[in-house]
């Protein structure tokens, strides 16, 4: 019998070795991923639009125990989370656009939460470490409870009211202030999100229903040609995140993101006509699914 080569086994402690056993932990880790990490939460949709694209913003989180922590979309420097001193009292943190993450963000804002709700003004939490027994979000908020949104058209609320920052922190703001696009959350309706980008603005619509049977919904309109907000839009595709399809509609930037609101909840009813068949595609209906798919983004 011949011997097995040792050529291309690393000896352990080597980089190599290291490298092996990272890549392994990480394809273990994106293996456990939950599919819907904020299913079962009321806000689910609006954490998603949070996280991926919406660019200033906060929310107070429904803490379930007391305590007064904020949801951010980014906090300075990326952190997941930091305290400061409001009016005599602690203030907590917590942000969904991190620089170093897990696989599962709603164990992350779990683990987060927990450490602003016991953390000092002025302490700051670089990236939640996530451990056997750490608290996901939905066991520390009520799940039950909508968040209460705050857009912003800046970042000026990272620097506290009465506070005179040092210049490079005053820089930063700024450089910051100066990449935001307009952004709007269309009233009266969930996680609807309207944003300027230049030439031509956007609607992305975080949608809860499951996936496969909202692209089925998305082809019979397309294939009817309801599938837009009327004049001035046109459906530009979807993308996938978080177990949710988004679709997305190129609009008229010269129109004011409420212009938009009776369209959209027309839409809406058309949704909920489609999702109520029961029944095979057409062949016309397969075209446009198809179609569809083939301009679909996924992002995780």
């Amino acid at each position: 019998m011949a011997k097995k080569s040792k050529r291309n086994t690393p000896k352990p402690g080597s980089n190599r070795a290291d490298r092996i056993a990272e890549r392994r932990a990480a394809l273990a880790q994106a293996d456990s991923a939950p599919a819907r990490p904020f299913e079962g939460l009321a806000a689910e949709c609006d954490l998603v639009a949070l996280r991926e694209f919406v660019p200033s913003a906060t929310a107070p989180l429904p803490i379930t125990g007391g305590g007064k922590v904020v949801l951010a979309t980014v906090l300075p420097g990326a952190v997941a989370g930091l305290v400061r001193d409001e009016n005599g009292s602690n203030a907590g943190y917590v942000g969904v656009q991190v620089q170093a993450q897990s696989t599962d963000p709603a164990a992350d804002l779990g683990v987060a939460v927990q450490w602003a709700l016991a953390a000092e003004p002025g302490e700051s939490l670089a990236a939640a470490k996530i451990e056997e027994g750490s608290p996901r979000l939905a066991d520390l908020i009520d799940a039950d409870a909508e968040l209460e949104i705050t857009v912003h058209q800046d970042f000026n609320w990272w620097i506290p009211e009465g506070a005179d920052p040092a210049p490079e922190v005053r820089a930063t703001v700024e450089q910051a202030n100066g990449a935001i696009m307009p952004s709007a959350r269309l009233d009266g309706l969930a996680a609807a999100w309207w944003v300027d980008a230049g030439e031509k603005a956007h609607l992305r619509w975080v949608r809860p229903e499951d996936e496969d049977a909202l692209m089925l919904a998305l082809a019979r309109l397309h294939a009817a040609g309801n599938l837009h907000l009327g004049e001035g839009s046109r459906f530009a595709g979807s993308f996938r995140t978080h177990g949710l399809l988004v679709p997305v509609f190129d609009l008229d930037p010269e129109r004011h993101p409420n212009e938009w609101i009776p369209a959209t909840k027309e839409l809406g009813e058309r949704f909920g006509d489609v999702l109520a068949i029961d029944g095979p595609l057409t062949a016309d209906e397969r075209r446009a699914r198809d179609g569809l798919r083939s301009r679909q983004v996924t992002l995780r």
